[in-house]
């Protein structure tokens, strides 16, 4: 998966960026479709020097849809684990809506066309 790293007003060091990224990576087992992410990283008040808070946005683009994610939380790492498990689920959601065969519009279309089949059938007969 492609993703930008964005850490807002502060460096970012490159293991934090590499274990943010093979976290993020784990979720293409989830759902094989994601196009893109973007990671923000800020400090919660990094403006008075007085850094009590990490947080840490993800937004992950899937065909049709755009799935956002924001954890504030003690250290980055525990954000990112915090994150994976958030998104987990909600691609998990997705791709079971999109593979849902049991909507309104497909039970319509199938009943309709068992009711043509049975038609057909008693004029053959």
């Amino acid at each position: 998966m492609r993703l930008q790293m964005h850490a807002v007003h502060f460096t970012a060091d490159q293991t934090l960026l590499d274990f943010i990224q093979r976290k993020l990576d784990k979720l293409d087992t989830f759902h094989d479709r994601i196009i893109s992410g973007e990671v923000f990283l800020k400090l919660d008040g990094a403006d008075t020097n007085k850094v009590k808070q990490k947080i840490m946005e993800v937004r992950l683009t899937i065909p049709g849809k755009e799935l956002f994610v924001s954890q504030k939380d003690t250290t980055f790492e525990s954000a990112t684990d915090h994150i994976v498990d958030v998104l987990k689920d909600k691609l998990v959601r997705c791709k079971e809506k999109r593979n849902d065969f049991s909507s309104p519009v497909i039970a319509q279309a199938k009943t309709r066309m068992e009711a043509e089949t049975a038609e057909v059938d008693l004029e053959d007969n």
